[in-house]
């Protein structure tokens, strides 16, 4: 808010203050503004200029930087000012302080709070800053210092407090600084108030800002006006905010003075400040109120006859006022005017002025200020003149306004309290003070009777009571006023009508019988006669509700008196108040007695049994017998004496107990509420011993206990419910021990405990209240209310009886397990329950013990100590459920005649297991321990009996089933380790069924096992034992590892010594034998060992919780070894492999023992848990026991090469990358082992040839053991020869020699056609190649590759016989044959295949992979010719082997391909190939190397094979196998992507080829414009592929298929010209084909939500490897044009695998197919998903793309003169231009940041010579082209430069599409109208057909 300068710009209605300026200045000083100014006009003489010379510069420039309009300018001065004051001396600051005094007071007036409050702050530290020199300048500061601590924000508010305390820290000294300044700050004050709008700033300001601003200025000046005068004129004690001051401070009677000669002044001069009244500011008038009323206080003379009617007038009628802002400062103003002039309402009319706004007011609920206005209503009451109003009128009128505006739907909390709190005070103000109104006793009485009347009963009453019914009764109007206004009665009467629709709130009620209570309590203590009228009022709505009861009618008439009583209690009994009994209860109680007696209605009975509870049973009864509503005997009715005890039991015991306890009907429960109401301390146990003789009749008949009929029992059971709640009650309280009733005992009796057994015990059928009845009695529903009203005996035989009825329950269960577990309950009650059985309904009997168990199963807890009972019970619960579960599991296994039996049981067992439900952990764990104990044993037995004896249900469902109950043992019963450890041995205990192969001996206290005696490996009943050990796995991944296996217990030990102790209290639990078992196992249902258990133990013994002294790991591996050195031997052996086993290849391993050794130590040393160490001790173990003396051990000698082959390599480490020609043996064990390995093929070498191998010897298994000495790695080539193992000379020539021995030894013809030979041949040879390849010659080269390619080629033969028999089976089948018999022939068909005969060729694939590497190796280092490796003397060999791979690969693929066209018959084929992964991995590996040439070869001599399938359906097959072997697949999609394959891959036969490239391609021949079709391999995936895909699994097989089948198809397009017709032709298929489907498929992969999140730079945010994979993917993928290395690296498949191949896909589609991406993403609906893809487009796609476009046009050569291209990289736009004679056209093509998935933007910037027409075409042409384009935008460009050409030379433009050129397929316009003889472009004239549904001319419109 800044003002113009110059001397026009100062209002003329505003003083300047120049002359105050000038007499604060030093004398001598020319009279000049602060700061130089005059008004508002700065000085420009040399005299302002030399007194401010001094000031500081910086600070003279901040604070002329503070006149500027902007806030942020002022903002930044004023805080660099702030800083500078803080570093600058008091003596520099004092120079600027009236500059900045002038500055103070327009900032003040700002606009802007934080320029205000940033002011204050300034202003704080100029202060501190100068200190006492401030002295001088005070008076031109405090009067806007003064007016700033007013300020509408609290905040700016409270900066100015701030500043002014900082400058006087003590009350006094600001009252001192205001006394002395007195005059300035009111005429400071004066001149603010005569401010407008317009005269505070200059017209740039808005009006709005204007406005807001003055009336922050006027409200601020008016509320400091106001204080300051209570502050100088009040008393001391009445200052605000100086109330501390004690002393009168010096000057004070001077500065009043001048305060009231002021104040009388401005009262004066302003109209009374009425005219502020009329502001539309709240603020304002607020302020105006709070004015005046300083002014009645402080200046009351100035209130005189003149103004007095105006002033009345605006003052008593200010209740018009409806902002609540303002309603605290106008009571104020009302208050104190009227207390201060009451005979001003003579001069105003009242009714008028006052009354009719003043109910107005009230009506409308204070205008929201109920809690300021409802607390004042008494006050003014009180300040009400009596003589001008009339009583008895105004306080009714008053009372029913009030109540109207009550508000009573929606009010707060605080409003409600204080609206009731008003009326309370209000109400009986005016019953007090009736003397004010009335004249004489007679008159007064009539006012407070007319007062309780009207207002208490019909108002307050009747409201209270309408809350009864939803219906509302008829609502009684205020009719007794003598003259009430008819407005308000109408209004009243509306709001009554309008009663029904209101919500109230819950609490409403309440607190308005709370108001009504104490009203009552007033007006007894004030005048007890004036309670008649509400009493009697109360009384006969009570006898009138009674009488409705008998209709079971409007019981919430009932509800509301019920909840009044509750409140009299609360509020007045309590208070030992005695008339709500003697006056209000009592005499209604005495008339409505007889009639609730007579009424059968609970509500009636419930009433006066809720008034027994508030008053007491012996005060009510004697109440009834004085008001003779009672008649007993020699009772009297005259009330003076108390009732006696007996007299009390006698008037119960005859009047009470026969009316409680008599019938069944529907109020028994409200008369039995009564009766337990009437029960008294001192005669508890008289009343209740004739309440239960009463009630069982037993003490007068001598009936026995079975005699009580059905409803005595249900009598009894509602009486023993109420009896527990009323226990409950009785119970709360600080000594309740000491009451009678508050403990189970005292409700004991001996006919309750008779009743109880006879019920509980007796036959079928039952009452519908027996358990009822019981459960009652009994007690214990829930865990918290464990008290029963029986003796323990009674218990004991009531749960006996129970168990005996489940037990007759269980035993007749179809399950033979749930039968064996019932003789485990209670083996000696068989035979009463076959009596029972013959006798009664067994499921009935069940129900009925179900039901007691249900409400009183936790009162077990009170006797299961030295008691069989709780556990047995319990155990029958979890049997009986556990039933149900497998009878759930075998729903439809039942026939129809025990269907509805099993149904039956079924529906009992949810019954049970929903009482299970509600029975915690904590309730089991409470038991006793030998209950605990007792209950594990059986339920444990019954799991094993249910696993080993049922054989109905499925093996899956029984282990998962069994497994859940043994998990709901354990974490029910176990409170500690050891407890689960215990039942853990209990569980896996031994048996005749458990274990299979191992016997633990738990009672040993090491926890051995030993082997079983029988021969297991001929045992076949094993399928309890894999159920077992299935749940055992169950319970692993549960618990773990370390409690099952380890069985580790942790007591968190304190010191070392107990943790010693704990570890050796746990391995008395080790149950290595356990692993074994389960080892040895291996399958079962659900898991195996080396896919399940294997990984557990090996991430346990990871984990380091492990201990070594355990000797977990080590007891395992002994106890299997022991098992494989005893049974070992009589299996068949399985031959090794010289490379890592494989888990097929261990699991080919049948001996149990030995399979489960090698598996466990093959992990163990894989995941690095065991290392050499470990392996020297089992070597040398080995080593020991491999001979006995000097005999071999056999046994030892046959399974020691199997494991030999794992311990190998972690005996011998070698660096990875060399070659160690001659090892040396680093430590004393390596030695050792090297002479032992030796010693091994020395005494092999003693043996004769392999080709003269006889049975009987042991050649065989030596042989065996040394080649396991020679390890290699799985992997063929090159990275083969990287040995596990290096060998010294002497031991390479030993084992050379044993391989030259079976080459010298001669050919046997019988001998080398034995499997075993070739095998182990094969393996000699593969481990020599890679061990002694250079000392091989050329006859140990030639006779290695002479067997190699033998071995092969009879695997090729073997192969090719097999592919030809499934050919014969599919072409010679006929649509009649059996599918089955289809299948059985196929499978027969692929018998052909040997198992020996591919082993052989896998160890020969093997040694041809490391003699292909040695060659690729040798010729890259040594070119010598004399090395027998060189490359050309091998090369016809190697190539005929490498033909043969090729065959067999091709044969397994046409063999799938054709049994493909059967249904289902493929996977036959594929499965064979899972059996040999390591065979195909090899022939894999052989075919990724191979040439071209041997391809080529291969393909050609499959295509002459004659086959039903050829080469490409083949490879098809492979890659998208029903049971795929990645290595194959990968083998196939590389064949597909390179020559000679490629070209036929993709593209049908019947297509015609259109290859090379066309340097015009307006030439293209018309076939050209031909259809292309797709492989029928490949278009099922590219062209259909279905919209269910999206729902699939992220790494199912199907996607797979679809990426590898897109990575083809645009492998080809890349690979092909990218001029060529047939990519033309092909990229148009697949943009009007292709599923775009797969683009949706894509961006699943690709977390697109993470991205956006990464592209705000968040940078904590870790991006996801999906994304990060997939965005480098598809940026390789643009750059190298290639997807070869991401389908290779695709397995095994993945997430992460898959992103990133989607990735690479997208980055190739957006530079093959740009068209084609751009088209699916216009098509998307979804915003943010699109914005996601451009995002990730833009970021890492479009970077490489536009570099690489922009980089061709610049580098293509156009060769015209006429054309030129120039290229901007940094605008990423190119500029065409086209000249041709006399005319030109420059075009420029603008590629977008997220170019291609945005169109190119093409714009013309010039032209010349051409016409607008024609330049519109030619735009249109070329934006067609550049978004139609699917390759490089250069391309686009030249083919539009050509189009170009062709117009100038004269070819008409197609009349569709404007082009000569057509924009997709570069065709010429050629199909002519006969008529017109335009020529169209046949792809426009398809479309316009198509799309205009008529095949005329669009020129012409004739016929074409």
């Amino acid at each position: 808010m800044g003002r113009q300068k110059g001397e026009g710009a100062r209002s003329k209605s505003r003083p300047s203050s120049s002359s105050l300026a000038a007499s604060l200045l030093p004398s001598g000083t020319a009279a000049v503004g602060f700061g130089g100014y005059v008004g508002s006009s700065r000085l420009d003489s040399s005299l302002a200029s030399e007194e401010f010379s001094d000031i500081d510069s910086e600070m003279a420039q901040h604070l002329k930087r503070l006149s500027r309009k902007d806030p942020t300018t002022k903002l930044k001065a004023l805080t660099c000012l702030s800083m500078l004051l803080k570093q600058k001396s008091g003596k520099e600051i004092v120079l600027i302080i009236p500059q900045w005094a002038f500055e103070y007071k327009k900032l003040l007036m700002d606009y802007n709070r934080e320029v205000r409050r940033a002011t204050h702050d300034t202003m704080t530290n100029l202060v501190l800053a100068v200190g006492r020199d401030l002295a001088l300048h005070l008076k031109s500061l405090m009067g806007p210092w003064w007016f700033s601590q007013f300020d509408q924000i609290p905040e700016v508010a409270q900066g100015a407090k701030r500043s002014l305390q900082a400058a006087f820290p003590a009350p006094e000294k600001t009252l001192d600084a205001l006394i002395l300044c007195t005059t300035e700050i009111f005429m400071y004050l004066d001149e603010n108030l005569k401010l407008t709008p317009q005269s505070m700033s200059d017209k740039v300001t808005a009006l709005d800002e204007l406005e807001e601003m003055h009336q922050q200025v006027i409200s601020s000046s008016l509320l400091a006006l106001a204080t300051l005068i209570d502050v100088l004129v009040g008393s001391q004690l009445e200052r605000p905010g100086f109330e501390s001051i004690t002393a009168e401070p010096k000057h004070a009677s001077k500065a009043r003075a001048t305060a009231i000669s002021f104040a009388e002044k401005l009262f004066t001069s302003h109209r009374y400040f009425l005219d502020f009244l009329k502001s539309q500011s709240p603020a304002i008038r607020s302020a105006t109120y709070s004015m005046l009323r300083s002014c009645i206080k402080n200046i009351p003379h100035a209130f005189n006859e003149e103004n007095m009617k105006t002033l009345a007038s605006t003052i008593l009628g200010s209740f018009q006022e409806k902002d609540p802002s303002c309603h605290s400062s106008m009571w104020d103003a009302i208050l104190l005017f009227s207390k201060r002039f009451p005979d001003s309402w003579r001069s105003v009319n009242v009714q008028k002025i006052l009354l009719n706004r003043f109910w107005h007011f009230l009506r409308n609920g204070c205008f929201g200020s109920q809690q300021i206005s409802y607390p004042s209503l008494v006050l003014f009451l009180d300040s009400l003149p009596p003589k001008e109003i009339e009583g008895e009128k105004f306080f009714l009128e008053f009372f029913q306004n009030l109540w109207v505006g009550r508000n009573p739907s929606n009010p707060s909390n605080a409003d409600r309290v204080a609206f009731f709190q008003g009326f309370k005070e209000c109400f009986l103000w005016g019953l007090h003070n009736a003397s004010r109104y009335c004249n004489g006793l007679d008159a007064i009485h009539h006012f407070r009777v007319t007062l309780v009347d009207s207002v208490l009963v019909k108002l307050f009453w009747h409201e209270y009571m309408s809350f009864s019914s939803s219906k509302n009764q008829d609502v009684v109007l205020l009719g007794n006023s003598k003259d009430p206004s008819e407005s308000s009665t109408q209004l009243v009467h509306k709001r009554a009508m309008e009663k029904q629709n209101i919500k109230y709130p819950k609490s409403y009620a309440q607190d308005l019988g709370k108001c009504i209570i104490e009203i009552l309590s007033s007006i007894y203590s004030l005048d007890h006669d004036l309670l008649s009228a509400f009493c009697a009022t109360f009384q006969e709505n009570c006898l009138e509700i009674v009488k409705q009861t008998e209709n079971r009618e409007k019981s919430e008439n009932v509800e509301q008196i019920v909840k009044f009583l509750l409140l009299v209690e609360q509020y007045a009994v309590l208070k030992d108040e005695t008339w709500p009994l003697i006056h209000l209860v009592g005499p209604m109680l005495s008339k409505s007695f007889p009639l609730i007696r007579s009424l059968a209605s609970p509500d009636a009975v419930r009433l006066f049994s809720v008034a027994v509870s508030v008053f007491g049973p012996r005060k009510i009864i004697q109440e009834l017998i004085c008001n003779k509503a009672l008649s007993f005997g020699h009772l009297s009715h005259d009330g003076g004496e108390k009732l006696g005890q007996e007299d009390f039991l006698q008037v119960f015991k005859e009047v009470f107990i026969p009316w409680c306890l008599h019938g069944h009907d529907s109020s028994i429960s409200a008369q039995l509420d009564l009766l337990l109401a009437l029960f008294e301390d001192e005669s508890f146990a008289e009343q209740w011993c004739i309440v239960i003789t009463y009630a069982t009749k037993l003490e007068c008949c001598g009936a026995k206990p079975g005699s009580l009929d059905s409803n005595q029992i249900a009598v009894l059971a509602i009486l023993m419910e109420k009896a527990r709640e009323n226990l409950k009650k009785r119970k709360v309280g600080v000594n309740f021990n000491h009451h009678q009733g508050c403990q189970p005992d005292h409700w004991h009796h001996e006919l309750l405990d008779l009743a109880a057994v006879s019920v509980a015990c007796s036959l079928p059928p039952y009452g519908t209240s027996d358990s009822q009845f019981i459960r009652a009695v009994l007690g214990g529903s829930v865990e918290d209310d464990q008290a029963s009203f029986l003796s323990r005996d009674a218990m004991i035989l009531i749960f006996e009886d129970v168990l005996k009825k489940l037990l007759t329950f269980i035993m007749t269960s179809s399950f033979i397990w749930v039968k064996d577990a019932g003789s485990l309950l209670a083996p000696t009650a068989v035979d009463s329950m076959t009596e029972l059985e013959s006798s009664v309904n067994m499921l009935e009997a069940a129900q009925f013990a179900l039901e007691i168990l249900d409400g009183s199963f936790f009162c077990l807890q009170t006797f299961c100590e030295g008691s069989e009972l709780v556990p047995c019970l319990s155990a029958a619960l979890f049997i009986i459920g556990w039933e149900c579960n497998m009878a759930r599991a075998l729903d439809n296994a039942f026939d129809d005649q025990s269907m509805e039996i099993t149904k039956a049981r079924m529906n009992f067992g949810e019954a049970l297991l929903s009482l299970r439900g509600k029975i915690n952990n904590t309730f089991w764990q409470s038991l006793s321990i030998p209950s605990q104990k007792e209950l594990g044993s059986i339920l444990i037995l019954t799991i094993r009996s249910a696993i080993f004896k049922e054989d109905e249900v499925n093996a899956n469902e029984i282990t998962s089933l069994c497994f859940l109950w043994m998990a709901e043992v354990l974490e029910c019963l176990c409170q500690d380790q050891y407890q689960e450890q215990n039942f853990l041995d209990l569980f896996l205990a031994n048996c005749d069924v458990w274990p299979l192969w191992i016997m633990p001996d738990s009672g040993c206290a090491k926890r051995s096992a030993s082997l079983k005696i029988k021969e297991v490996s001929i045992k076949t009943n094993t399928s309890g034992n894999h159920k077992f050990v299935a749940i055992i796995e169950k319970l692993i991944s549960a618990l773990g590892i370390d409690r099952v296996v380890a069985g580790y217990v942790s007591n968190a030990p304190n010191s070392t010594e107990e943790a010693s102790k704990e570890l050796a209290t746990s391995h008395f639990y080790s149950r290595a034998w356990l692993a074994a078992e389960i080892l040895c196992t291996w399958k079962w249902q659900g898991g195996s060992a080396l896919g399940s258990f294997l990984p557990l133990l090996c991430s346990y013994a990871k984990s380091g919780n492990c201990s070594p002294k355990e000797g977990l790991l080590d007891s395992i591996v002994n106890i299997l070894l022991d098992g494989a050195l005893v049974y070992g031997a009589s299996g068949e052996l399985r031959f090794f492999n010289v490379w890592p086993t494989s888990d097929d290849e261990v699991e080919s391993i049948e001996e149990p023992f030995l399979r489960a050794l090698v598996s466990f130590l093959i992990t163990l040393f894989t995941e690095n848990i065991w290392g050499k160490d470990q392996a020297v001790i089992l070597f040398g173990l080995l080593a020991n026991k491999l001979f006995i003396g000097e005999s071999v051990n056999a046994e030892c000698l046959r399974i020691f090469p199997l494991i030999l082959s794992v311990l190998i390599r972690p005996l011998y480490t070698i660096e990875s990358g060399e070659l160690h020609r001659d090892a040396v043996p680093t430590s004393f064990e390596e030695n050792q082992i090297c002479d032992t390995i030796k010693d091994w093929v020395q005494r092999t070498l003693s043996f004769p040839p392999l080709t003269a191998w006889e049975t009987g010897q042991d050649m065989e298994e030596w042989l065996q053991l040394v080649l396991s000495c020679y390890p290699l790695r799985a992997v063929g080539g090159s990275k083969a020869l990287n040995l596990e193992r290096d060998i010294d000379p002497v031991e390479r020539s030993l084992l050379l020699d044993l391989f030259r021995k079976q080459r010298h030894a001669g050919k046997s013809a019988a001998a080398s056609q034995l499997p075993m030979v070739q095998i182990l041949l094969s393996k000699l040879m593969a481990v020599s190649v890679g061990y002694c390849w250079k000392e091989f010659n050329e006859e140990d080269w030639e006779f290695v590759l002479f067997h190699l390619r033998r071995w092969i080629e009879s695997a090729v033969v073997m192969m090719e016989e097999v592919a030809e028999n499934v050919n014969d089976v599919i072409i010679n089948r006929s649509s009649s044959d059996d599918k089955e018999v289809i299948l059985k022939e196929l499978e027969h068909a692929v018998l052909l295949l040997d198992s020996p005969r591919i082993n052989i060729a896998r160890n020969a694939l093997f040694a041809f992979s490391l003699f292909s590497g040695l060659t690729e190796l040798q010729n890259a280092e040594d070119a010598d010719n004399s090395n027998p490796l060189r490359r050309e003397r091998w090369d016809v060999v190697k190539d005929r082997i490498v033909e043969g791979i090729l065959r067999l690969f091709f044969s397994t693929g046409v063999t799938e391909a054709i049994a493909s066209s059967y249904t289902e018959a493929s996977s036959v084929i594929a499965s064979t190939r899972l059996d040999h992964p390591h065979f195909w991995e090899l022939i894999a590996l052989s075919i990724v190397n191979s040439s071209l040439h041997a391809r080529d070869r291969a393909v050609r001599s499959i295509e002459l094979w004659g086959l039903s399938k050829g080469p490409i359906s083949s490879l098809y097959a492979i890659l998208f196998s029903s049971k795929p072997v990645p290595s194959l697949q990968f083998a196939a999609y590389f064949i597909l992507a390179t020559e000679p394959v490629s070209n036929s891959a993709i593209i049908s036969k019947g297509t015609r080829y259109l290859v090379g490239n066309t340097t015009d391609t307006c030439d293209v021949d018309s076939s050209s414009e031909e259809g292309i079709q797709l492989r029928e391999d490949i278009s099922c995936i590219i062209e259909n592929l279905p919209y269910e895909i999206l729902e699939v699994d992220l790494v199912a097989q199907q996607r797979v298929y679809v990426f590898l089948a897109w990575s083809l198809l645009l492998s080809h397009l890349l690979s092909s010209p990218p001029s060529s017709p047939t990519r033309e032709r092909l990229i148009q298929h697949i943009q009007e084909s292709a599923n775009s489907t797969i683009l949706d498929c894509i961006f699943q992969h690709i977390p697109l939500e993470l991205s956006s999140a990464y592209s705000l730079k968040k940078k904590d945010i870790e991006i996801p490897a999906e994304l990060s994979e997939a965005a480098t993917a598809a940026t390789r993928a643009i750059s190298t044009g290639s997807l070869l290395f991401y389908v290779e690296s695709l397995w095994p498949v993945g997430p992460v695998k898959m992103a990133s191949l989607a990735g690479a896909l997208f980055g190739l589609m957006l530079r093959v197919l740009p068209a084609y991406v751009r088209q699916w993403f216009s098509d998307l609906r979804d915003r943010s998903a699109s914005s996601l893809i451009e995002y990730f487009t833009k970021a890492w796609c479009s970077p490489p793309l536009i570099a690489d476009e922009l980089s061709q046009i610049k580098k293509a050569s156009f060769a015209d003169e006429n054309f030129s291209v120039s290229v901007s990289k940094s605008a990423n736009e190119v500029v065409a231009t086209y000249t041709k004679d006399e005319t030109g056209m420059d075009l420029v093509i603008r590629l977008p940041p997220s170019y291609p998935l945005r169109s190119v933007d093409v714009n013309c910037t010039r032209s010349l010579g051409i016409s607008e027409v024609k330049q519109r075409k030619w735009l249109m042409s070329m934006t067609s082209f550049v978004r139609n384009q699917n390759g490089a935008l250069a391309e686009a460009i030249r083919i539009w430069k050509n189009n170009f050409d062709k117009e100038f030379e004269g070819v008409e433009e197609c009349p569709i599409c404007y082009s000569v050129i057509h924009t997709v397929n570069h065709s010429l316009p050629r199909l002519a109208c006969k008529t017109c003889k335009h020529k169209f472009h046949s792809a426009c004239l398809y479309k316009w057909f198509s799309t205009s549904h008529k095949s005329t001319c669009p020129l012409c419109q004739s016929p074409f």
